[in-house]
């Protein structure tokens, strides 16, 4: 795997991996519209997921994204994956939002599954980076077209924006 995503794949599993199902299911606030511990990570599987998929059309269209992005984009795209930072506040794309359900899974449960995602997306990244170089290669929903490496980038700092979310639960609920 990747270093990059590797790192990230590390940090998810460092603060998740010794939570129990029930403890998975805390919040930091008792505000029912913000995630539990385990829904900030289905959230971050549901990503790999479709990033995994747009990788796929792209590959079997056998070329790379024409579009080009926006003045707005590019600067999205920097702050993300070149300064590191992610914007707080805002709300997830629906087709990656947790949606609410009854099976619930421990941290190393999960962390089992962010594993075999994330490996299955950097075997896709490389696949695309084999087929297209360094080109701005696929499509991102809002930041739009990325390169390989600006595609990884975005998954380990949004990847860690929410293992931050995940400590600050851990910590308000003394776990």
């Amino acid at each position: 795997m990747d270093q990059i995503l590797f790192q990230l794949q590390d940090a998810i599993t460092r603060s998740i991996k010794d939570l129990d199902v029930t403890s998975m299911q805390c919040k930091r606030s008792s505000d029912e519209d913000k995630w539990s511990i385990e829904q900030i990570v289905e959230h971050l599987i549901m990503t790999y997921c479709a990033t995994a998929t747009a990788l796929e059309a792209r590959l079997a269209k056998g070329a790379p994204t024409r579009a080009r992005p926006s003045v707005a984009q590019r600067l999205a795209q920097f702050t993300i994956t070149q300064l590191g930072l992610f914007p707080s506040g805002r709300q997830a794309p629906v087709g990656v939002m947790p949606v609410p359900t009854q099976q619930h899974h421990s941290g190393s449960e999960l962390s089992k599954i962010v594993h075999e995602r994330l490996a299955r997306m950097d075997d896709l990244l490389g696949e695309t980076r084999a087929m297209f170089g360094n080109k701005d290669a696929v499509n991102h929903m809002i930041l739009g077209p990325l390169t390989v490496r600006q595609w990884r980038r975005f998954h380990l700092i949004h990847g860690l924006h929410h293992v931050k979310q995940i400590q600050s639960i851990r910590k308000a609920n003394s776990l």
